[in-house]
């Protein structure tokens, strides 16, 4: 039941929905059809409502309702899988530019965060923003020592506004979860969640903060991309200041081209911070539209990106970013059985799913595509559209590849718009394999074991009494549950080859505790030797256990 407090939000949205001619979303919710009846008491429909598109109604409905609505229509956009093409595009261009709070309140802000006057932090605060958004707004300042710097500050109880619109999106949501008959694709309630976890990463600057010191460490160099350093003495949960940058928005061709700047070097300098920021780093900015990634126009000869906004950053568990880099490998190559197998063997579909049917839905995705000149071909409306086909087969599809999909569709837009014709295919499939080349060589896994050696050490004496204590349960339980002789047998048979298994990968472990104990310690000509031939008996041992 929707809490009584909600119902006059719930009422109020019902009305901008319905005035900007958006009956379809209205009819769906059945609460809501009553409503119709009482359109002219509502509200009047917006002038020009009838001549525009659906999904250009809607995105005028939300920047109608709020920031915070803005900010789910964002989250939403990323949802191709589950939207039409035609809405998300228009959700796409949502701008959550908002009015400014007086800069007497950011100063005063300022001051209670970092319990210090004004004149005591910064030589200079200007109290006219730079930029003003739904979160925060950003002034410029000086340091005493005469850095250049911004300041970001969070608006004044934006905290308690983004609680009380979450709590009346997410009745909303549960109002849509019941009556809306496509609710288990649309599926509210996770979109609600998403912009619920999103809103509280924004809200906590200090954690924008780290974010940016990551970033910049993972490119320190600054040549490809520029990231602002974070001054932490003046920063704090609601408070962030940063080195001030400078440049243009990726999407200004006419100020690029106006300094000489390469703008087919740039677009491919682009995706390749991209998939190094991915899969080599496993830390991506996830909010990479033009008004965040600026361009440097300093620097003709070797031009580079410059970063701004870290609220949203994503990362992919270890696993996922293997399954997801061996798939885009798969598909460069148009190796469709390889990329059923990988679907299947990540974990994002059920092992009952056939791979010769799910192979032919995947081809019949792909060929299409690989008819035409490879600049021609998006990569990103390539992979949603294999989600989407990828739905039928009952694919899990993780909140961590959803920002990874939206964040391909920004660098791609933006590779685009400063090169038509970039081939992203042929700029992608090389930074590809070297970051995997690099990534699992045998010297970067002998450098996990040597990290990992203590550990293991710590828990061999512990390992014998452990599986003695496994295969004791395992062997007393099995008799109890089982009478049938042939089950007896059977369970007896899988019990002896647990056993050689658990044995296999013990003498594997210890042998490959050997082999980098030498490696470590280094000795007379030879030792080098004597260790690779234990490493290799320790993997011989554990394939043999794997099989076993």
């Amino acid at each position: 039941m929707t809490p009584l407090k909600v119902v006059p939000g719930v009422l109020r949205v019902a009305s901008v929905l319905l005035a900007w001619r958006l009956d379809d979303l209205v009819d769906a919710a059945h609460l809501y059809r009553p409503l119709k009846l009482l359109r002219p008491l509502l509200a009047r429909s917006r002038p020009g409502a009838r001549e525009l598109p659906r999904g250009a109604r809607l995105r005028m409905a939300l920047t109608e309702l709020g920031p915070i609505f803005v900010k789910a229509g964002q989250v939403l956009s990323t949802r191709r899988d589950l939207i039409p093409a035609d809405i998300a595009d228009e959700l796409a261009q949502l701008q959550d530019q908002v009015p400014p709070f007086p800069g007497s309140e950011a100063r005063a802000i300022v001051e209670n965060e970092l319990k210090a006057r004004i004149g005591r932090l910064y030589a200079q605060f200007d109290e006219t923003p730079l930029a003003s958004a739904s979160i925060a707004q950003v002034h410029a300042a000086t340091l005493h020592d005469g850095s250049a710097v911004v300041v970001k500050v969070l608006r004044p109880g934006i905290a308690q506004k983004i609680a009380r619109d979450i709590a009346l999106m997410r009745s909303l949501g549960e109002l849509a979860q019941r009556w809306h008959p496509n609710a288990d694709k649309i599926r509210p309630l996770d979109v609600v969640a998403e912009v619920e976890k999103m809103l509280e990463n924004e809200l906590d600057l200090q954690r924008e903060g780290a974010s940016a010191s990551l970033l910049k460490r993972n490119f320190e160099s600054g040549v490809d991309l520029y990231v602002p350093a974070v001054h932490w003495d003046f920063t704090s949960e609601r408070v962030l200041t940063l080195e001030r940058v400078h440049g243009v928005s990726a999407d200004d061709i006419v100020a690029i081209d106006a300094a000489g700047i390469d703008r087919k070097a740039l677009a491919a300098k682009g995706v390749r911070v991209f998939y190094e920021q991915v899969f080599r780093d496993n830390f991506f900015h996830a909010d990479a539209h033009p008004g965040n990634i600026w361009v440097d126009l300093q620097r003709r000869q070797e031009p580079r990106f410059v970063a701004l906004d870290f609220g949203i950053m994503g990362s992919l568990p270890e696993a996922d970013q293997y399954w997801l880099a061996q798939n885009f490998i798969a598909l460069f190559e148009r190796d469709y059985a390889r990329i059923a197998q990988l679907h299947v063997a990540a974990g994002w579909m059920p092992s009952t799913v056939r791979l010769d049917e799910l192979e032919a839905a995947i081809r019949t995705v792909c060929e299409p595509y690989f008819t035409r000149p490879l600049s021609q071909i998006s990569l990103a409306e390539v992979v949603v559209k294999l989600f989407q086909t990828a739905r039928r087969f009952e694919l899990t599809l993780q909140p961590q590849l959803i920002l990874l999909q939206k964040t391909l569709l920004n660098i791609e837009g933006v590779g685009r718009m400063l090169d038509p014709d970039i081939d992203i295919w042929a700029v992608a499939h090389p930074v590809l394999k070297r970051i995997l080349r690099e990534r699992y060589s045998p010297r970067r896994t002998l450098r996990a074991v040597r990290q990992r050696l203590p550990e293991w050490l710590h828990a061999a004496p512990q390992l014998p009494e452990l599986v003695r204590d496994a295969l004791r349960q395992t062997a007393s339980g099995e008799q109890r549950r089982l009478a049938d002789p042939v089950e007896l047998a059977l369970h007896a048979e899988l019990a002896l080859r647990r056993r050689r298994a658990l044995l296999g990968g013990l003498f594997g472990t210890a042998l490959l505790g050997c082999a980098t104990l030498l490696w470590i310690a280094g000795g007379p000509i030879g030792s080098d030797w004597v260790a690779l031939g234990c490493l290799a008996a320790a993997l011989l041992a554990f394939l043999t256990s794997a099989r076993r």
